[in-house]
């Protein structure tokens, strides 16, 4: 039923995080393998994210039952609704590639940036303006696809109803197990716009966006190979693999950026010290509202 044998991968991070929550719960952070457990369940609020953008993309299942229950649980496991990434990611993102009629693009809030202080900020900031899109995208389901408007709906219902349960049950718990990794696996998802695109060019045809190689693509979905699924957004992200060397050596070598923790650590932090790790906008031009 499974569109792909590799989504078998996708399948383990949605049993094996909630499974690791219900255990913390009952256990607690006390002991170091608790502890260590903590940080592997927010590591795959990482996964979630990436399996949500890539079952939006492409749906993880031949069933179309399946992939209505793949919604609402991945809804659950992420805090939030799986359908926004219809109107804020595939109508947007992937239709202006990081140009100027990119709500989001990551050189539209003041400055062209490729920074600590822009990395923080990027998903208040996108927040902020893909708000307004949910908004309005649901209000026109309303008047012509009311079924999909409810079912929209329905999952931050779920969503709610969730929160509201477990924070009943213990509300300090519900804080730490729960809450706090979402929001941990929501700011990495917004956050990786600006790593895939802060000082790329949104004016061009190819060096839109930046990709990384090393263990973030096993682990991660391929999320590093950027341009391969940019210019092929129905491929499965088991694919991108295969397509990613055929554009490597077409876009600026600069976009090449190799181990993403090496990226963020010499862009972020080693660039505070050493010019020479200071990041350079490929945009010619840039155009602000």
């Amino acid at each position: 039923m499974l569109r792909s044998k590799r989504d078998w991968q996708s399948l383990l991070y949605l049993i094996l995080q909630p499974l690791l929550v219900i255990w913390l719960w009952r256990t607690g952070l006390a002991s170091l393998i608790n502890q260590i457990l903590f940080a592997i369940m927010l590591f795959l609020t990482l996964g979630i994210g990436v399996i949500h953008h890539n079952h939006a993309h492409l749906r993880m299942w031949r069933s179309k039952s399946l992939n209505r229950i793949s919604d609402f649980w991945i809804t659950l496991l992420q805090g939030h609704p799986t359908f926004v990434f219809y109107p804020a990611h595939i109508r947007n993102h992937h239709r202006h590639r990081h140009g100027p009629k990119d709500v989001a693009r990551t050189y539209r809030f003041g400055r062209d940036s490729n920074d600590l202080t822009g990395y923080l900020l990027h998903p208040l900031q996108a927040t902020v303006v893909l708000y307004p899109l949910f908004v309005n995208w649901l209000l026109s389901l309303k008047r012509w696809h009311a079924g999909v408007f409810y079912y929209c709906l329905c999952q931050y219902a779920t969503v709610l109803l969730l929160w509201g349960v477990l924070a009943w049950l213990n509300w300090q718990k519900f804080l730490i197990f729960v809450l706090l990794p979402q929001l941990h696996g929501l700011h990495w998802l917004l956050a990786t716009n600006y790593l895939q695109h802060a000082h790329a060019d949104g004016n061009s045809n190819i060096n839109f966006a930046r990709n990384f190689e090393g263990w973030v693509n096993p682990l991660l979905f391929n999320i590093g190979l950027h341009t391969a699924h940019h210019l092929h957004p129905r491929a499965h992200w088991s694919e991108l693999s295969h397509l990613h060397p055929q554009y490597r050596e077409q876009i600026d070598p600069r976009l090449n950026a190799g181990p993403l923790l090496w990226y963020m650590c010499r862009s972020y932090f080693l660039s505070l010290i050493w010019p020479r790790w200071r990041s350079q906008s490929l945009m010619s031009h840039t155009k602000e509202s």
